[in-house]
């Protein structure tokens, strides 16, 4: 593979749950604008590791580099501060709201001049820039005042990618993104996915579904049992990867 800039590097991570190793001696790097898998079964690691890039759980020895930077967070904010997203299975999202609540939730625009005095909501341009963001990303929405609980699963999965990229966020890590998500549904977000990567957005993608992962990532980390076992580059050898990723899963 081509060498591309390192945006996170992790080196000798460890992190354990009072007598459970959750982590042991874990490297990681993720290159700009790549799609990478991170593979292993329940309780190989992988939500550990991602909830110590999203700054959810600190770190108990190694080091890590965001953008050439040495960084130790303390917290999500922290991450997202330096352009991280993390999106759950649970998307975290308000379901009474509608769209453009759900994209500014926590940081909701004010009207100027009179209407600003009282606090009241800008929603003219919360919604202008909602669609500008959905426009961008081709995420087709045909009514913006619904709440959000009646939109299916994948126009939910959308919304929440929307979120993150339109506050800035150059590196979205996605927990299980086509668990929820119809054969249809999922197709639109292989094609979102795609779409992403033209706007310079880097993924991290947690799945089961390897016949899914060789369509959609360029490489591949495997963990078993808080170890990294191995890495794949599936970019230049597709398919052909299958036996090797299965072998380094068990």
């Amino acid at each position: 593979m081509p060498e591309k800039n390192k945006i996170i590097e992790m080196k000798g991570i460890n992190k354990s749950f009072g007598s459970v190793q959750a982590l042991e001696d874990v490297d990681f790097e993720l290159y700009e604008n790549e799609v990478l898998a991170l593979l292993g079964d329940n309780g190989a690691g992988k939500s550990t590791l991602i909830k110590i890039i999203s700054g959810l759980f600190p770190f108990d020895s190694g080091e890590m580099w965001v953008n050439g930077k040495q960084a130790a967070f303390n917290g999500p904010q922290d991450a997202r501060e330096m352009g991280i997203e993390t999106i759950y299975q649970d998307l975290a999202l308000f379901d009474n709201l509608d769209l453009m609540a759900n994209i500014f939730a926590g940081r909701e625009l004010t009207q100027k001049g009179p209407g600003g005095i009282f606090g009241l909501a800008d929603r003219k341009t919360m919604l202008q820039e909602s669609k500008q963001v959905l426009d961008r990303l081709g995420i087709n929405i045909r009514d913006y005042y619904q709440v959000v609980k009646n939109f299916s699963g994948g126009q939910r999965q959308s919304i929440a990618i929307a979120k993150a990229v339109h506050w800035g966020h150059q590196i979205i890590i996605m927990d299980e993104p086509t668990a929820a998500l119809g054969v249809r549904e999922t197709e639109g977000l292989f094609r979102l996915i795609q779409d992403l990567k033209k706007h310079n957005i880097t993924l991290v993608v947690i799945m089961h579904n390897l016949d899914q992962v060789l369509r959609i990532a360029e490489r591949a980390i495997i963990l078993r049992r808080g170890k990294r076992v191995g890495a794949v580059d599936i970019s230049e050898r597709g398919q052909d990867c299958y036996e090797e990723i299965v072998k380094l899963l068990m």
